[in-house]
């Protein structure tokens, strides 16, 4: 099996910084059927992909508040797993690279990702959804009402 990890042709990977500029709390954890970066979707099918779980901590519960009259939520997440020094990369092995910030990989300095999806249930500090992407057991950073329609 490859290193997901090593680099590619044309990448490139910097020397990131001693020490970060903010801070932040994980405010719950996702359930997805993925174990493995490579079985991820590369974007969440909110129609038809399968259905996933968020879990929300304590003490962030009364958050959920209302929540359930929304049909779509927008998900922050952290990509806990991703490499943070490439500014050049080359998702498909071609001739070429890209700058990171041109790309929707969760390869970059500040793995944050965002993703709206169908609420399907929320029951407790659990929210049922669908059109995730992401690795189960990635962090969750935030949960905001989503409006307008989906992609």
């Amino acid at each position: 099996m490859t290193d997901p990890d090593a680099l590619r042709p044309h990448e490139l990977a910097v020397t990131v910084p001693d020490s970060f500029d903010a801070q932040l709390w994980f405010i719950g954890r996702i359930h997805t059927p993925w174990t493995r970066r490579g079985e991820c979707p590369h974007r969440g099918d909110p129609e038809n992909g399968p259905e996933c779980r968020i879990e929300v901590f304590d003490p962030w519960l009364p958050g959920l508040t209302g929540i359930a009259q929304h049909e779509q939520v927008q998900v922050l997440y952290w990509m806990d797993r991703s490499r943070r020094d490439l500014v050049l990369q080359n998702p498909r092995f071609s001739d070429e690279s890209t700058g990171t910030f041109a790309l929707r990989s969760p390869v970059r300095p500040n793995p944050v990702a965002s993703s709206v999806v169908r609420l399907l249930g929320v029951e407790g500090r659990w929210l049922t959804v669908r059109g995730l992407d992401c690795l189960s057991g990635t962090p969750l950073l935030d949960l905001k009402a989503a409006f307008g329609a989906l992609a």
